[in-house]
């Protein structure tokens, strides 16, 4: 059965595909997901959405991080890219593509590396593909 609430404005929450996520890990070997819950999270470590991610610490860490794609998308980008350029800190970012965004002129053109995914994306284990392409962005700071 297909939740459609995932494709629609009803929710700014995509699950990351396991398989995905895990192939990501395989190359950064992450200890930090700042936007999960208990249910969804993908590192041992984990902020809540009560413990808002937006306001803590990402130094020195390997940070995955696959924000709500609502209106606070913008706050969650400049943030990794801010904790991404901190010595020893490392923030992969899975977000929509959407390059004509400001957000994406401000905070990703020319300042991360950009892995455009080829196709759509199935979050959740849905049986759909997402409506919109995707990318990751890696922001990394110096030894990284």
């Amino acid at each position: 059965m297909i939740n459609k609430a995932l494709f629609s404005s009803k929710t700014d929450q995509w699950a990351t595909p396991q398989d995905f996520f895990a192939e990501l890990d395989q190359e950064f070997h992450f200890d930090l997901d700042p936007c999960a819950d208990e249910s969804n999270h993908k590192t041992p470590e984990y902020f809540t959405k009560e413990q808002d991610g937006l306001l803590q610490d990402w130094s020195g860490r390997r940070v995955f991080c696959n924000p709500p794609y609502g209106r606070a998308i913008a706050a969650w980008v400049e943030k990794a890219y801010r904790e991404g350029t901190k010595d020893g800190t490392i923030v992969v970012m899975l977000i929509p593509a959407r390059t004509d965004t400001r957000y994406f002129h401000d905070f990703i053109l020319h300042r991360s590396e950009i892995r455009f995914v080829p196709g759509r994306l199935k979050f959740g284990g849905a049986s759909q593909s997402a409506p919109f392409p995707s990318m990751v962005v890696i922001f990394r700071g110096a030894g990284m």
